[in-house]
């Protein structure tokens, strides 16, 4: 008898449950003979396919979070010492453990050695040295303008920590999805419990040996374990929460976090957009969009989801991509060492199902190995908006075209849909540009180019809508753990005090009359343009000097 079962199982909130991205949180009993055993789905899909016990957290979650709450209210995370050391000593690991990184990545998404460094590895490292380099600037206290009636005071921004917050990483991107807003939490001043993907085993184990190693493990706590553990996790209450992952399980991770009030960041995804016109340099075009969605074999919250361009841009498009492809990967694309896999024999069944449903599109590619977990990169045309692959977020190696006949169409067609990550529009035309600007709505934007707005850390990086809230990269990690904390501080001079003891009763019109005017809005000219003209004054000044020196010098010979 063959022991897999499929189960179907209908659940509501707060269980988590399978999405299209991964994600699963939903706990089942199963009776097998006279045994009644607990299945977590995600978690217990081995690379057979068949489903296994999960395995318990180490960690029991209420005390994982008492004992970070503990470190927090002792003050051990608040001092720059502290979180310089922490930083220091997270770069450290990084550099110490560059391969062993790089090996678990390869293990998980047989990611290459180019993609896990640039991609994760000297990501992170980046980030983090930028963070250690600004840290002192950036926990000063602000200093916003201030008004007539408070010239006298100190108004005063302060940069608090918000507490015991939970950073809840994903599978496609393992070390870098959880280990970059990690940073920012410590940087910020508060205490952490980091969550690993358990999905991917090898960064998983990785992250829980190691990173005890080289943080204050009071403070910096790990908790593993699969969807029940991640259920009874969100029991918990935080100060914060950050989460990465599709947007079905970001609702529930909401739905937890209201209960205690509690502020989120939700990193989701979404079907990401690219518009391509008949300006562009088609074969450049072709290599960004397919780099693009081809890292990490399009397993990529931010990887080109489908095309939208004109039949005859199609035809030139994918001409282009056959030898783009070709010449990437070799005749068979399987045997090359740059391609990724699937992550699990689910998401390979999920990506199979879409290119079945859509054999009479595929113009590039098609081929795929379910015991390799391979999949072609593939490129569908004449795709309609009501074909299996528009239905979800693809989250894998296959890329749809849908023609339209002008940009207006776009447009329309992508604010029909929810709000995406990102979109993508390639164009030489500058009033089409501003067209797609102006008129569509997205977490982030990158023009004739894909992905590479994410590497630039003055961006800030996040959803909208259904693609998700809050932001982080750069200073942006660091102030969404930051709680802006407004502070007004008044003085006992007997000035301040003679001003201010008109609010007090009795009341008068005089009084009344003295308080408006104190407080009335006053626009005093710009003084941007001072230093230029303190320049042109000085400038004019000393040539005015020596021409007179001249005159004179002159009139004496």
């Amino acid at each position: 008898m063959d022991e897999r079962l499929l189960i179907t199982v209908v659940m509501s909130p707060p269980a988590l449950q399978h999405d299209s991205d991964g994600d699963a949180c939903i706990t089942i009993e199963s009776a097998i003979g006279s045994e009644t055993v607990v299945l977590n789905i995600e978690s217990g899909v081995t690379d057979s396919g068949t489903v296994t016990n999960s395995k318990p957290g180490s960690t029991n979650m209420a005390d994982a979070v008492r004992k970070a709450r503990d470190a927090f209210n002792r003050g051990v995370t608040k001092p720059v010492e502290w979180r310089r050391k922490q930083l220091k000593a997270l770069k450290r690991l990084y550099e110490e453990n560059r391969q062993a990184m790089v090996d678990a990545l390869r293990q998980d998404l047989r990611r290459s050695k180019t993609e896990a460094i640039l991609l994760e590895v000297d990501y992170l490292i980046n980030d983090l040295s930028n963070t250690i380099h600004c840290l002192d600037e950036w926990i000063k206290p602000e200093r916003p303008s201030k008004g007539f009636v408070n010239l006298l005071d100190d108004v005063v921004i302060h940069n608090d920590p918000y507490g015991v917050v939970l950073v809840i990483g994903a599978w496609n991107y393992p070390l870098q999805l959880l280990l970059l807003p990690m940073t920012g939490a410590i940087a910020a001043g508060n205490a952490v419990i980091v969550k690993p993907s358990e999905v991917a085993v090898a960064c998983n184990k990785f992250i829980v040996e190691t990173l005890p190693k080289y943080l204050d493990s009071d403070a910096v706590v790990v908790v593993e374990g699969g969807p029940q553990e991640t259920t009874e996790l969100l029991k918990e209450k935080f100060d914060y929460i950050f989460y990465t992952g599709s947007t079905s399980v970001g609702k529930i991770v909401y739905e937890a976090a209201t209960k205690n009030l509690t502020p989120v960041t939700l990193e989701l995804g979404g079907k990401s957009p690219v518009y391509i016109d008949n300006t562009v340099d088609i074969v450049v075009t072709a290599k960004r969009i397919l780099w693009g969605k081809f890292i990490n074999v399009g397993q990529t919250c931010i990887a080109p989801d489908y095309i939208l361009c004109t039949k005859e841009v199609q035809a030139k498009f994918v001409e282009a991509s056959k030898k783009v492809l070709k010449e990437w990967y070799g005749e068979d694309p399987q045997k090359s060492p740059d391609l990724c896999r699937i992550i699990n024999l689910r998401h390979f069944t999920r990506l199979q199902a879409i290119l079945d449903n859509s054999k009479d599109k595929i113009a590039v590619g098609g081929k795929y190995d379910a015991q390799d977990k391979y999949i072609e990169p593939t490129i569908l045309v004449d795709v309609s908006p009501t074909d299996k692959a528009m239905e979800d977020e693809i989250f894998g190696p296959i890329l749809p075209i849908v023609p339209i006949e002008n940009a207006y169409e776009a447009i329309k067609f992508i604010n029909e849909r929810e709000k995406p990550l990102v979109s993508y529009v390639f164009t030489e035309n500058k009033k089409a540009l501003e067209n797609f600007v102006k008129n569509t709505t997205s977490g982030g934007m990158c023009i004739n180019d894909t992905v590479m707005h994410m590497s630039v850390e003055t961006l800030p990086f996040g959803g909208v809508g259904y693609s998700g809230m809050g932001a982080y990269h750069g200073k942006a990690t660091f102030d969404t753990f930051t709680h802006k904390k407004s502070c007004l501080v008044k003085n006992f001079a007997v000035i301040g005090e003679k001003l201010a003891s008109n609010r007090y009763p009795p009341y008068s019109d005089s009084k009344l009359n003295f308080v408006m005017a104190l407080m009335r809005k006053r626009h005093t000219p710009s003084l941007k343009f001072l230093p230029y003209l303190v320049a042109f004054a000085f400038g004019a000044g000393l040539t005015y000097g020596i021409v007179a020196w001249n005159k004179i010098t002159s009139e004496d010979l």
